[in-house]
């Protein structure tokens, strides 16, 4: 996995910082419909990221597991303080949009990347549809709670 060790690695990163930033969305957003559904995401992107671990260690014999990113631990922190100082719905939204826009980015770069091996190249597709669609329904969440 030497080559593609750093598309793989970073796409399992961003999905633990989306599984923990879908968890803090969900446990601070006011509407409980938008509370179900972020932290349910919260544990498809678990999911994905061990479901990857296990590819990746079973491709390569390797052991690989990933904590998330310094970025995403800061983007974290500043929803948090925003959730903290009375941020509405839409601006938590907000956040959660740029966080879909970096797991979509990183998606995008491992299936880009030629050293991915086909069969890790299938699962990154494969939910990479999921991500894709859980950006867009972010986004109409978000327009449909801008003032």
């Amino acid at each position: 996995m030497a080559n593609d060790d750093k598309a793989i690695r970073n796409l399992i990163s961003v999905l633990r910082d989306s599984e923990k930033g879908f968890a803090d969305i969900g446990e601070h957003i006011k509407d409980s419909e938008y509370k179900s559904y972020f932290l349910a995401e919260s544990q498809v992107r678990g999911s994905y990221a061990a479901e990857l671990e296990r590819a990746v260690n079973f491709v390569t014999d390797s052991d690989v597991h990933e904590t998330g990113t310094i970025a995403g631990a800061f983007h974290r922190a500043f929803g948090d303080l925003k959730a903290h100082l009375g941020a509405s719905d839409h601006s938590l939204l907000e956040t959660a949009e740029q966080g879909e826009d970096a797991a979509k980015k990183a998606y995008k770069e491992a299936l880009s990347d030629t050293t991915v091996s086909d069969t890790l190249r299938g699962l990154i597709a494969q939910q990479y549809e999921h991500v894709s669609a859980s950006h867009d329904r972010v986004k109409a969440l978000r327009d449909m709670t801008a003032a």
